[in-house]
């Protein structure tokens, strides 16, 4: 994991390839509270008897924003600033989900840091990151992430 003092120091960083987090299970307890939080309750992924059914694999799978939603969990374990006052997520751009999630799988992100541009107090973040599916040749997921991290 990369650590940093300041969020200004990230830009020594510019360019590299921070890593991988921890792996992160889905399961559908995950699912369910997802489409709970967010009144998304296509069948695909909270019915679990049809999808057995009618899904490739026979599993339901997670939404692609549950996956979206996990990449500041995940990047907890990638790199960490010891003195910022806070960070907020401020955006994505060109957000693809390339692959289902079914029930069961686990997902890591990997984050190249892209820029580091000063703001007013802090600074501002892009990442290029990637959700890996385990045992899949493609990624579940392609985003450039963009974080505000302020002194």
């Amino acid at each position: 994991m990369l650590e940093v003092d300041r969020p200004a120091d990230l830009k020594a960083h510019t360019g590299t390839a921070l890593g991988a987090s921890e792996w992160v299970s889905i399961d559908q307890a995950m699912i369910d509270a997802f489409a709970k939080a967010t009144g998304d309750h296509q069948w695909i992924h909270v019915d679990v008897e049809r999808a057995r059914q009618h899904m490739p694999g026979g599993k339901t799978i997670a939404h692609g924003y549950l996956t979206l939603s996990l990449l500041p969990r995940l990047s907890e374990g990638i790199y960490r600033i010891r003195r910022t006052s806070r960070g907020i997520n401020y955006g994505s751009n060109k957000v693809r989900f390339t692959a289902p999630v079914p029930v069961g799988s686990r997902v890591r992100l990997h984050q190249v840091l892209k820029s580091v541009e000063d703001i007013p107090g802090g600074v501002r973040l892009t990442f290029d990151s990637t959700v890996e599916l385990q045992g899949s040749d493609k990624p579940a997921l392609i985003a450039e992430a963009l974080v505000l991290a302020f002194d």
